[in-house]
């Protein structure tokens, strides 16, 4: 029997309990896979809160690892899709949480052993998911939230647990220095804010870097805006980001002067850059362009 870190409340995992299980299951965490295991229940309780999982909630957690988060999100969801990229830790999660927290909690988590990044609403059964809560590998972090966004639009809201400097860019907005495509795409779906950092010491193994929290609520998308192309207007604002908007969309949009008609009938200045623009005014660009029938770029946009 597995002991349960933590005071009272939802049973958690320890240091000790996470270093048990992994050594029971051969698991050495992975930088190939961006595993690093959360090993302090406050801090797993301080995420469970903050990502305020109401009891009607369908969690879907990417990369649940040995569960620590799992754990403390079952009492409060009414189920979890947790969605784990390894098959031993799969494999493992199901029986984890029985013997830590009980079959009743057990009942209420379905695990797929799939990529999050090729996972769509059909491969997850039962009420669609309505949150997002995970502590992201850190190098598919923004492709997954964006991705999961796209595919999930019964999400609701969400926190997420990234590198700190990612978080940054996530949350930024128009005019500061990180503010980029990660920020713009995100803010198509949801606003989004800083929930906190994350130190180092409460992982294993100990990152180099801090984490951050990111949480997030959906919003409408602007108007009569095709996302597609309105990503690839971002994409295109940021490949050159030190160019003026007339100079970095020149290609999207057949040439420098296509490229400033489109931004006149958008009423964006021509000698902006992408980085004071919010993704309203993206979408304006957007428009234009397609009221003008300017040739967008052939370069489907990333996620």
């Amino acid at each position: 029997m597995v002991s349960a870190a933590g005071a009272p409340g939802a049973a958690l995992l320890g240091p000790a309990e996470v270093r048990r299980i992994a050594a029971r299951l051969g698991v050495t965490p992975t930088k190939k896979l961006g595993q690093n295991f959360v090993h302090d229940p406050n801090t797993v309780r301080r995420i469970a809160a903050a990502a305020a999982v109401a009891a009607d909630d369908v969690v879907i957690e990417v990369g649940p690892g040995l569960g620590s988060l799992t754990l403390a999100l079952l009492p409060a969801a009414a189920h979890v899709h947790a969605v784990e990229l390894d098959p031993v830790l799969a494999g493992a999660l199901p029986g984890t949480v029985a013997e830590v927290a009980g079959p009743a909690l057990a009942a209420k988590l379905t695990v797929r052993h799939a990529d999050a990044l090729r996972t769509a609403a059909a491969d997850l059964p039962g009420a669609p998911p309505t949150a997002l809560v995970a502590n992201l590998p850190y190098n598919v972090a923004v492709p997954v939230v964006l991705h999961l966004l796209a595919v999930l639009p019964s999400l609701r809201h969400g926190l997420v647990m990234v590198q700190k400097e990612v978080a940054d860019r996530l949350v930024a907005g128009p005019g500061s220095r990180v503010y980029g495509v990660p920020s713009a795409k995100l803010a198509w779906y949801a606003e989004a804010r800083s929930a906190g950092r994350v130190p180092p010491n409460v992982f294993w193994p100990v990152p180099r870097i801090d984490s951050g929290l990111v949480a997030f609520t959906r919003r409408d998308p602007p108007p009569d805006a095709d996302r597609r192309a309105v990503f690839a207007v971002i994409d295109a604002a940021f490949a050159q980001r030190r160019k003026t908007l007339r100079a970095a969309l020149a290609g999207w949009a057949g040439s420098p002067a296509a490229a400033e008609a489109v931004l006149r009938a958008a009423g964006i200045a021509p000698g902006a850059r992408g980085e004071q623009l919010a993704v309203a005014d993206f979408a304006a660009v957007s428009r234009a362009a397609a009221r003008a029938d300017a040739p967008a770029g052939a370069a489907a946009p990333r996620e």
